[in-house]
C-alpha cells in the first residue's frame, strides 16, 4: 500500500480530525513525507467531482462531506446531538470555563444527563473545582464544528455567527444563556448608560401584533413606573419599573439595572454613567445656593425636582408647573404658573438631556424673576 492510500484510509476510518503526528505514526513515515502526501491528497479531492473534501485544521486533517451536500444527506446521516443537548453544549462553549453548578442553574437538573453524554462523546472536559466541576470544550469539539483550534473566543464568535444565520437576537440569547432585555422607547437611552448592546425596543403600553409576539420572548422589560398592571397582561417576564424625573431617579435606575442584569451590563460604562450623573447633579445643587426665592410646586413631579434641588417651598412661592397644561383626566394644571417645565410630551431626546432641561427651566426661571 502507498502512503497516499494509507492516509486516505486512516482519515476515512477516523470520522474526525487526525493529527499530522498520528498519521506519521500510522504510516511509519516522517512528518515531512506525510505532509507532502496530504497536500497531494487534498489537491486530488479538490479536483474530483465528489461530495467529499479533506480540510486542513492546522496540523490536523479531516475528511468530511462538503458543506453544500450537508442538508441533502441529513436523512441518512447518523443521529447526532439532540436540540436540548446541543443547547447545553453551546452554553458550555460560549461561557467556558463554566462551573457545572452555574450551568444547572441556567438549564435545570436535566442538564446533568446532557453533561454526562457530552463528556462520553469527548466534546467536554470536566475537572474538579471546589464543590462543583469546571466544564470546557475539547479539541474533538473543535474538530466536530470545523474549527482550527479549541480557542474560547473563536468558539464564541462561531456560535453567534451560526445562530445569526437562522435566528433573531432573542433566539441567540436563549441558546447562549443570556437574558432577552426589552425597553419602551423612552428608556432606550438607559441601555446606553448601562452599556447594554443587545436589547429590543417595544411599545409595551399599546402593543401592535408584532409587539405582542415579541413581548412573549422577553425575559426582562424596562417600563415607566405606574404601568405595571397594564403591561403585565402582555408580558410574563420580569418587569422593572423606572422613574426618570430627577438625577436621583436616573442614578437609582442605572444602579437597579446594573444589579438585576449583571451579565448584560458593562461595569465600566455603569461606573462612568453614575459618576457623570452625580457630578452633574452636584453642579446644579451648587447653582441653587444663591437662590433666595421659594417655590410652589403644582404637581408631584415638580415637587421631586424641587426637593432634589433643595429649593425652599412656600404656599405663596413661585408657581412651577409642567408644560402640558391639562392632565390625562382633563384637569387644568398650574394655571398662572410663572415657570413651566418641559415634559416628555413636548421634549425629545435621551433621559439625561430631559432631566437637564427640567432643571435648567427651574433655575433659569428663578434667576430671571430675582433679577
Amino acid at each position: 500500500m502507498s502512503e497516499l492510500e494509507i492516509i486516505e484510509a486512516a482519515l476515512f476510518a477516523a470520522g474526525r480530525a487526525v493529527s499530522l503526528e498520528k498519521l506519521a505514526k500510522i504510516s511509519g513515515k516522517p512528518k515531512k513525507t506525510i505532509l507532502s502526501v496530504l497536500r497531494e491528497l487534498m489537491e486530488d479531492y479538490a479536483s474530483r467531482e465528489t461530495g467529499m473534501e479533506i480540510v486542513d485544521l492546522g496540523e490536523r486533517y479531516v475528511m468530511q462531506v462538503k458543506p453544500e451536500y450537508s442538508e441533502l444527506i441529513r436523512m441518512v446521516a447518523p443521529k447526532e446531538l439532540s436540540a436540548p443537548k446541543l443547547r447545553t453544549l453551546s452554553m458550555i462553549a460560549y461561557h467556558q470555563p463554566l462551573l457545572q453548578s452555574d450551568l444547572i442553574e441556567m438549564r435545570g437538573s436535566g442538564a446533568y444527563e446532557h453533561i454526562r453524554d457530552l463528556i462520553e462523546r469527548g466534546f467536554v472536559d470536566s475537572v474538579p473545582c471546589g464543590r462543583s466541576r469546571q466544564l470546557s470544550t475539547t479539541l474533538l469539539f473543535a474538530d466536530y464544528f470545523g474549527l482550527k483550534r479549541n480557542d474560547p473566543q473563536a468558539i464564541k464568535e462561531k456560535i453567534i455567527g451560526l445562530l445569526k444565520e437562522d435566528a433573531g437576537q432573542s433566539e441567540i440569547n436563549r441558546w447562549i444563556g443570556k437574558k432577552t432585555v426589552a425597553v419602551t422607547p423612552m428608556y432606550e437611552s438607559l441601555m446606553g448608560m448601562c452599556g447594554i448592546k443587545d436589547y429590543l425596543v417595544i411599545n409595551a403600553y399599546s402593543p401592535s401584533k408584532e409587539d405582542l409576539s415579541r413581548l412573549l420572548e422577553v425575559d426582562v422589560l424596562v417600563i415607566s413606573a405606574g404601568y405595571l398592571e397594564e403591561v403585565r397582561q402582555h408580558c410574563d417576564g420580569e418587569i422593572l419599573e423606572m422613574h426618570s424625573t430627577t438625577f436621583e431617579d436616573l442614578i437609582e435606575a442605572v444602579s437597579t439595572i446594573a444589579e438585576e442584569l449583571q451579565d448584560e451590563v458593562n461595569p465600566e460604562t455603569v461606573e462612568k454613567t453614575l459618576d457623570n450623573l452625580r457630578e452633574t447633579r452636584g453642579k446644579y445643587l451648587s447653582s441653587t445656593l444663591l437662590i433666595k426665592k421659594k417655590v410652589q410646586p403644582a404637581t408631584d413631579m415638580v415637587s421631586k425636582i424641587v426637593n432634589d434641588l433643595n429649593l425652599g417651598v412656600s404656599a405663596d412661592g413661585v408657581l412651577i408647573a409642567p408644560d402640558y397644561g391639562t392632565s390625562k383626566s382633563g384637569a387644568k394644571i398650574g394655571k398662572g404658573a410663572e415657570i413651566l417645565l418641559p415634559t416628555h410630551r413636548t421634549v425629545e431626546g435621551d433621559l439625561f438631556r430631559r432631566v437637564c432641561l427640567k432643571y435648567d427651566a427651574v433655575l433659569d426661571g428663578l434667576k430671571k424673576i430675582e433679577d
